[in-house]
């Protein structure tokens, strides 16, 4: 899963910063007890001791080590059940003084071998969509907040069938595509329709899931994305050149990238040069893509090269939505 850099590190950073403040914490604690009951520190020591002279009798040449072994063990165990009554006296569990990692999996690392660990992916997750709420509101934009009731069960002129019923369609295709991202039928979707039909809001709500899922999610507005491509070429020596080449390489190596507003930006030689790099190469990779529009396909066709007309056609299933402006409806409700 290629993260980006920035929530990797926030994310490896709140790890430290749990295992920092688990051990101040255990540290305060052990200083309290064993100003309590020094016979406890006393037993602390004594236990690490026997860790090492185990060793060495597993190690000692010219005797048998198994009864040194087993003497070392007795030992341990006797000390184990009288530190166990001492802290049982002061109310505290016997691992109490124990250093536990919160994630036994990985003992607070993050990683597993050369594999990403479950508890950093949360926090990767939780990372992401605070970048994610950047650019879209992830605050209340969810599949279950979604609402079918501002959408006209009239049949739409020349559709053959009502909004509601049409966005029903849509909705599950993308209720699907998010909680089976990698699995599900499509692996790209091309949302077109007018503005304030919800396209946007289906893409926060998919982002969201793919993203609490464990996969790297990037969204941005084609008008932007562009813009980096532009710095990456034309400003390369620079801060902002050296910049857009990593805001780039999250484009196009992303577990899913959202294109949002395809079509607003102006078109050009460049910008279609870009947009075929990012479809092309996201396409051979195998990596999943979501573009929203107020174009049709046909209308992209008219706009973009043959090579980018193509991929779109197909590459990418297309969600149509139609009916009335869910920004108006809203405003003449209130």
């Amino acid at each position: 899963m290629a993260y980006d850099a920035n929530v990797l590190r926030r994310a490896v950073e709140q790890l430290e910063e749990r295992r920092r403040a688990r051990g101040d914490r255990l540290e305060r604690l052990r200083a309290e007890v064993y100003a309590k009951e020094p016979r406890l520190e006393r037993l602390d020591k004594q236990l690490q001791g026997t860790m090492s002279q185990l060793v060495a009798a597993a190690l000692r040449q010219g005797e048998d080590p198994a009864k040194a072994v087993r003497d070392i063990k007795e030992r341990n165990l006797d000390l184990q059940r009288e530190r166990a009554v001492l802290l049982g006296a002061m109310g505290l569990p016997e691992d109490a003084l124990d250093d536990k990692p919160e994630c036994p999996l990985c003992r607070d690392t993050g990683w597993q071998g050369a594999k990403m660990c479950q508890c950093l992916q949360k926090l990767c997750a939780q990372e992401q969509i605070r970048e994610l709420s950047k650019l879209l509101d992830l605050g209340e934009q969810s599949f279950d907040s979604f609402r079918m009731d501002y959408y006209s069960q009239t049949p739409w002129p020349g559709r053959g069938a009502s909004p509601r019923e049409n966005m029903e369609l849509v909705y599950e295709v993308c209720l699907n595509y998010a909680q089976k991202f990698g699995r599900f039928y499509f692996k790209n979707l091309f949302l077109s329709g007018a503005p304030g039909l919800g396209k946007t809001f289906l893409s926060a709500c998919i982002a969201r899931t793919v993203s609490e899922n464990g996969f790297s999610v990037v969204y941005d507005t084609a008008g932007n994305i562009f813009a980096q491509f532009e710095a990456r070429k034309f400003q390369r020596d620079s801060d902002d050149g050296r910049e857009a080449k990593d805001e780039t390489r999250r484009y196009l190596n992303c577990d899913l990238l959202i294109l949002d507003d395809l079509g607003s930006e102006l078109t050009t030689q460049f910008t279609q040069s870009a947009l075929y790099e990012l479809v092309n190469t996201r396409l051979v990779a195998g990596r999943n893509t979501v573009i929203s529009s107020n174009l049709t396909l046909e209308e992209a066709a008219r706009r973009y090269s043959p090579q980018i007309s193509s991929r779109l056609e197909g590459e990418y299933h297309v969600l149509h939505f139609f009916g009335d402006d869910i920004r108006l409806l809203k405003k003449n409700r209130l």
